[in-house]
């Protein structure tokens, strides 16, 4: 007797795990072996939908000059516990300011602002646990190449003595290597949320940049940057990044 109900209670408990597994119409809710996923940053999602209340949200956005925010993530898993990942930021693009209506001679009239920069990642995360939460942990390789930021300021008339006409950086390039711990939580059918830390070490460089002032003549004096270069150890992504997965 003792036995029958220790068999029933583990049926019960082994259907009851299943169950978890699916959906009520029979959707795998895990990811399974061969199974792709697409990630994107969570952040723009949820500031909008935590500010409906207060009436100051905005539309969700992308912010090009954010390397950290707009970083796309790519697995393949492998089985049911291991994926291959790769991530890619692609952070192109340029802004046009018009300042002001305010003709005061020697006041700014417009800005622009340029810069691009590539990242790339690869690496593979492994699982632990068997329910909608699941912990991860893993590695990335990293490399960014990036084509340095160009800035440019026009103003009315002739620009005040110390006015920046022009700032550029030089070209970067970075190589890093990162453990990962995390945890993943699916809400729905192969749709997740995930919270992610990362830390490693990192060696980037800079080239030479140039800064041009003006002196309030017409003219203008043009000061060089130096290059730089520096190696660290700590985490990778600030504080923490969330993200979307929908799996397919």
């Amino acid at each position: 007797m003792k036995k029958t109900i220790l068999s029933i209670c583990f049926l019960a408990a082994t259907t009851f795990a299943f169950a978890q597994m699916t959906s009520k119409n029979g959707s795998a809710i895990l990811p399974e072996s061969g199974d792709w996923s697409v990630g994107i940053g969570a952040n723009p999602f949820l500031s909008y939908f935590g500010n409906l209340m207060n009436g100051s949200n905005v539309p969700p956005s992308f912010d090009w000059t954010d390397g950290n925010a707009n970083v796309i993530t790519c697995k393949m898993m492998k089985d049911e516990k291991t994926a291959y990942r790769v991530k890619i930021n692609l952070g192109l693009g340029s802004i046009a300011t018009t300042e002001a209506a305010d003709t005061t001679a020697g006041s700014l009239k417009d800005s622009k602002l340029s810069s691009h920069e590539i990242t790339l990642g690869a690496g593979m995360q492994m699982y632990r646990g068997k329910g909608r939460v699941r912990g991860y942990y893993g590695f990335d390789g990293m490399i960014s190449l990036g084509g340095g930021e160009k800035s440019s300021n026009n103003y009315n008339g002739t620009a005040s003595a110390g006015s920046t006409l022009e700032n550029k950086s030089g070209g970067s390039f970075g190589l890093g290597i990162n453990g990962i711990l995390g945890v993943e939580y699916f809400f729905a059918p192969k749709m997740s949320i995930s919270g992610e830390y990362s830390w490693g070490v990192g060696y980037s460089m800079s080239g030479a940049g140039s800064t041009k002032i003006a002196d309030g003549t017409g003219g203008s004096t043009t000061t060089d940057t130096f290059k730089s270069s520096s190696f660290g150890i700590g985490t990778d992504n600030g504080g923490g990044a969330i993200n979307l997965n929908f799996y397919f």
